[in-house]
């Protein structure tokens, strides 16, 4: 009798033990019904449910993270109107409130969110990393926007990085010691909203903030910036960005909107950048996975020969997600035989 109870009660540990793994969930999470301008709130990081892809908070994510949605499911400026009907109290509400219908929201309801979680460590790290990697590549575009003489297409991407990422990073920027440079930012966009008429301001404020986000990125400890494994997880979420932007600026075959042109643009252009400090290490650790990136990332650049779009996309956009792709699935070669 005594051996009976014994397994029997063994029995129930094991079956409370199984309930119990089964059941757990991460804990670092909680509902937020409220929008929140905190760059570690952008993205649940603890939670996968595209394709092993970050959740995006529809409450807090920039326009940029939006622009997933937007891209995935082929509606112009849908980025901008998820943004005007914050905050959700469930996500349930892109519906109800007229965002999207029913059968839109459950092409991406894996892919939204709206709880908020603290990013810590290396994650912190990147992602602080790569919010300023979007803004090295809106300023990017916006100076070779400025050479040509296009003033009022340069003015939107010298804006986005104070309208839509400084909020993002700046409580980051203030934990880091780093000095305030909206200011700058916003003083550079007045000057190329008025017509950029005083080159020389132009010129001395452009720089002036291109060193501001350079030295905000310097911040972080020089080994972890010149490590490979960290920043290509850096350049897959700029790559990943840009193959958004891209994904919203055609339609119907045609590049519709040419600031989104321009914005994948600059972002790979500084994927590109960041790539290529690191290639050295990558090709000695991992020749054969360093020729697939390097081949890649110099296909994918040739995608925007200009800064000013042209009259038939070089490749369409399931061409540009699968270069992408490749890169992103080559990267995780690299960090796995790390």
């Amino acid at each position: 009798m005594r051996i009976i109870r014994f397994l029997a009660l063994a029995l129930c540990v094991a079956l409370f033990a199984v309930v119990s793994s089964c059941n757990s969930t991460p804990t670092a999470t909680n509902p937020s019904p409220q929008a929140t301008t905190s760059a570690a709130s952008s993205e649940v990081t603890s939670h996968s449910g595209h394709a092993g892809k970050p959740q995006i908070n529809i409450n807090s994510a920039i326009l940029s993270e939006l622009d997933k949605l937007e891209a995935k499911l082929g509606i112009p400026a849908l980025s901008h109107k998820i943004q005007a009907s914050r905050p959700y109290g469930k996500t349930e509400e892109l519906v109800s409130k007229n965002v999207i219908t029913q059968e839109q929201f459950d092409q991406i309801k894996e892919m939204v969110t709206i709880e908020d979680i603290v990013l810590t460590g290396e994650a912190k790290d990147v992602d602080y990393m790569t919010k300023l990697g979007l803004m090295k590549g809106h300023l990017l575009v916006a100076g070779e926007l400025l050479e040509l003489q296009k003033p009022d297409q340069a003015e939107p991407h010298i804006g986005h990085p104070v309208e839509e990422i400084y909020a993002d990073v700046e409580e980051q920027l203030q934990e880091r010691n780093v000095k305030e440079f909206k200011t700058a930012l916003i003083s550079l966009q007045d000057e190329v909203k008025a017509g950029a008429k005083d080159a020389g301001k132009v010129n001395t404020g452009f720089k002036s903030s291109m060193q501001a986000v350079d030295g905000a990125i310097a911040v972080l400890p020089e080994n972890q910036r010149t490590s490979p494994n960290f920043v290509l997880q850096v350049i897959n979420g700029l790559l990943d960005t840009a193959n958004s932007e891209y994904g919203a600026a055609i339609a119907d075959g045609k590049i519709s909107q040419a600031i989104e042109y321009q914005d994948s643009r600059g972002f790979v252009a500084y994927a590109n950048t960041l790539y290529k400090g690191i290639a050295p290490q990558v090709e000695k650790e991992n020749p054969d996975v360093h020729k697939v990136i390097q081949q890649t990332m110099a296909q994918l650049t040739q995608v925007w020969p200009s800064p000013l779009p042209p009259a038939t996309p070089v490749k369409t956009t399931d061409q540009v997600a699968q270069l992408v792709k490749t890169i992103e699935l080559n990267t995780q070669k690299a960090v796995k035989s790390s």
